[in-house]
C-alpha cells in the first residue's frame, strides 16, 4: 500500500519529502499529486511522455503468461538472490510492470515494503493489487526517480530500462541491484520461426559496462529452462514483449499456424547482482 512506501517518496519537481493528506500527496513546496482510485499515484513531471509505456493489451498478455507459471524459475531465482542481499529497507522495482516479480520477492522478505515503479498506468493498476506491501508509482525511468537518496536496500530490474546514476543515488551504501536480462538464447525457437527481435550476444557485457561507473558487479548466474507452449501461450509471450511493437499481426498469425503444438521454447536469462 502507498502508506508503506510514503516515507521513501520524493517530489519529482523539487525532491522534497511527500506526505499524505487524505487522497493527495504533497511536498513542502506545494506540489501535489492525487491518488488514483485504482491504488497507484502518478509522480510524473508535467512534461513527461508516456508513449513508451506498455499498452493495456501488452499488460494483459504479460499478466496471463506470468500467471500461468511459465517464468516461475526466473521468479524463484530472483527471490533466492534477494534473500542473500541486503536484509533491510525498501525494495524498489524499476520497470515493475504488473508487480509479479516484486510480489514474489516480497513473499521471501517478510515485512519489507515494496515500490513498483513503471511508466505504464495499465501495469500499475495490477501492481497496486499484486501484494499487500506494494505501493505503485507512475514515473519515468530516464528521469530522476521519485525516491529519496539512499532510500532502498534492494532494487530489482527485470527486462526493463536501467538508469545507472539514479539507481546508485536511490540505493543506500551496501545496497544491491538484482538485474534480470535475456541471453541470446532466450526464446530462440520463436525468434527464428516468427521473425521476432533477437538479443545481442554482447548484451550482458554492454550492461556491465554501462553500470560499471556506478555499481560493482558482485556475481551472476544463468537461468535456463525449456517451456512447452501452446499456440495461445506463444501469441501471449510475443504480445507482452518488445516484439509486440514490431510484429505484423497477419504475418504473425500465418507463422503461428506453422508451429507444432505444443512447441518447446528455451527461456534463458542472466541474474546479476550489483552492489553500491
Amino acid at each position: 500500500m502507498l502508506q508503506d512506501i510514503e516515507p521513501y517518496l520524493a517530489c519529482p519537481h523539487c525532491a522534497q519529502a511527500l506526505t499524505r493528506h487524505e487522497r493527495t500527496l504533497r511536498c513542502p513546496a506545494g506540489h501535489s499529486f492525487d491518488l488514483a482510485k485504482q491504488g497507484y499515484v502518478s509522480l510524473l513531471a508535467g512534461d513527461a511522455h508516456t508513449g513508451t509505456g506498455d499498452t493495456a493489451d501488452m499488460v494483459a498478455a504479460r499478466a496471463d503468461f506470468l500467471a500461468a507459471g511459465h517464468y516461475r524459475p526466473i521468479a524463484d531465482a530472483l527471490a533466492e538472490a534477494a534473500g542473500a542481499a541486503d536484509p533491510e529497507g525498501l525494495v524498489a522495482d524499476l520497470g515493475a510492470g504488473t508487480g509479479h516479480y516484486l510480489a514474489h520477492v516480497l513473499d521471501a522478505l517478510p515485512g519489507r515494503p515494496g515500490a513498483a515503479l513503471d511508466i505504464s498506468k495499465y501495469a500499475l493498476r495490477r501492481a497496486a493489487k499484486a501484494h499487500p506491501r506494494i505501493g505503485a508509482v507512475v514515473c519515468d525511468a530516464w528521469r530522476p526517480l521519485p525516491l529519496r537518496d539512499a532510500s532502498a536496500g534492494l532494487m530489482l530490474n527485470v527486462f526493463a530500462p536501467r538508469n545507472g546514476p539514479e539507481i546508485r543515488r536511490v540505493l543506500r551504501p551496501g545496497g544491491t541491484l538484482l538485474l534480470v536480462s535475456p541471453t541470446s538464447r532466450h526464446l530462440r525457437e520463436l525468434v527464428a520461426a516468427l521473425g521476432l527481435l533477437s538479443v545481442d550476444e554482447e548484451k550482458q557485457r554492454r550492461i556491465d559496462e554501462k553500470l560499471g561507473p556506478y555499481l560493482t558487479l558482485g556475481g551472476q548466474r544463468e537461468v535456463e529452462f525449456t517451456m512447452r507452449l501452446g499456440a495461445e501461450d506463444v501469441r501471449t509471450v510475443v504480445g507482452m514483449g518488445p516484439s509486440a511493437w514490431h510484429t505484423d499481426p497477419e504475418r504473425l498469425a500465418s507463422a503461428l499456424a506453422g508451429l507444432p503444438e505444443p512447441v518447446e521454447v528455451t527461456a534463458s536469462v542472466t541474474v546479476a547482482a550489483y552492489r553500491r
